[in-house]
């Protein structure tokens, strides 16, 4: 296994859930950091959710190699199952890349090699969820404790459950941004905008260690706020309240949030789930994401200002980061500094977000 810097611990919330069996929520105190990689390192590229199309996922792997990464592919990446009983695969019909069983068993065998350093989800879809309770939680621990540190999960949208779970079972920071049968596979495209340089700058930045500092375009509310950063795609957290793997609550945290194809409705339905359940009780600041084809900004505006305002604290909209054409990496779980400048109208002042650098990570 190549070599690398020990993990930087931060702390954590005491009453967080750390590894067990699914129903079984003990403390832990601290969440360690990822360990950055270096070129030569070993990844897997694993499926835990929807199917990727077979172009795209070597598209992405290429890119990946092209950054001085091993890349090497999960068993059954390329499986194809419906939702439902085992039988023919329907096209017509929601896929999921494989077996709950095989996909859990492709994501626990790649955290659990010591020869790989990083996990990478091929994409999102739906299906992480379903893969929670096919995970020996134990084994996942013991890996997380192996010498050199703990190992990178990335990935973003309906990875965020999986963000979640190891966020609190296992206490280690994870990696949430561009996938390689996402974005990653259009990396040397055609890029008149410089969305795609951008992504692959940042996500270089937060594999390989580096400043990460993402502009917000305005304040919904002004103010500077500090806390380890938590949160991911809005759905799914909302899908986890009230489960094993529900993440501790954002008390003392920046809250990123971000969603795709989701109506104003929608997000302000499960904006109010997590003030009523109290998720959001306590929390430093917000800092919102993307929200690709979720209707009128304005309207969006209108409902975050509504439903965060009266948190009293920062919430900085227009974050670069999510579903969007530029896609930043990060480290949920890492410390992370707010500043909402307070300018009320869109610009490149709104404020921003930026995560600590890992300290002796080169």
């Amino acid at each position: 296994m190549s070599g690398g810097a020990r993990a930087e611990g931060v702390e954590g919330p005491s009453d967080a859930p750390a590894a067990g069996l699914p129903g079984e929520r003990p403390a832990r105190g601290r969440t360690r950091r990822y360990r950055r990689l270096r070129p030569g390192d070993r990844v897997a590229v694993v499926a835990p959710s929807g199917p990727a199309e077979p172009a795209r996922l070597e598209a992405g792997c290429a890119a990946l190699r092209d950054l001085g990464l091993d890349v090497v592919v999960g068993k059954h990446a390329l499986d194809r199952v419906n939702l439902g009983a085992p039988g023919p695969v329907r096209d017509d019909w929601h896929r999921l890349a494989g077996a709950d069983a095989d996909r859990a068993a492709d994501l626990q065998t790649a955290w659990c090699d010591p020869r790989v350093r990083a996990v990478i989800c091929a994409r999102g879809g739906y299906g992480a969820t379903r893969v929670l309770d096919h995970l020996d939680w134990d084994a996942l621990a013991a890996a997380a404790e192996a010498p050199g540190g703990p190992k990178i999960l990335h990935g973003s949208s309906d990875v965020t459950a999986l963000h979640a779970a190891f966020g609190a079972r296992l206490g280690v920071t994870t990696s949430f941004g561009p996938m390689p049968a996402g974005l990653i596979a259009d990396i040397g495209a055609p890029d008149p905008g410089g969305d795609l340089a951008a992504t692959l700058d940042g996500l270089r930045a937060a594999l390989f260690g580096g400043p990460v500092t993402l502009p917000g375009t305005h304040a919904l509310r002004p103010g500077r706020a500090e806390g380890p950063l938590t949160g991911g795609t809005l759905t799914l957290i909302t899908t986890l309240l009230g489960t094993p793997y529900a993440p501790p609550p954002a008390k003392g945290g920046i809250v990123f949030l971000e969603d795709v194809t989701e109506a104003p409705y929608r997000i302000d339905r499960m904006l109010v789930q997590l003030l009523q359940a109290g998720w959001l009780d306590g929390a430093a600041g917000v800092a919102l994401g993307s929200w690709e084809r979720s209707g009128d900004p304005a309207e969006l505006d209108a409902v975050f200002a509504a439903r965060l305002g009266p948190l009293g604290v920062p919430v900085l909209a227009g974050l670069p980061a999510g579903h969007g054409a530029r896609q930043a990496t990060l480290e949920l779980g890492a410390p992370a500094v707010l500043d909402a400048s307070g300018d009320l109208n869109p610009g490149p002042d709104g404020g921003v977000l930026t995560l600590e650098a890992p300290g002796g990570v080169r």
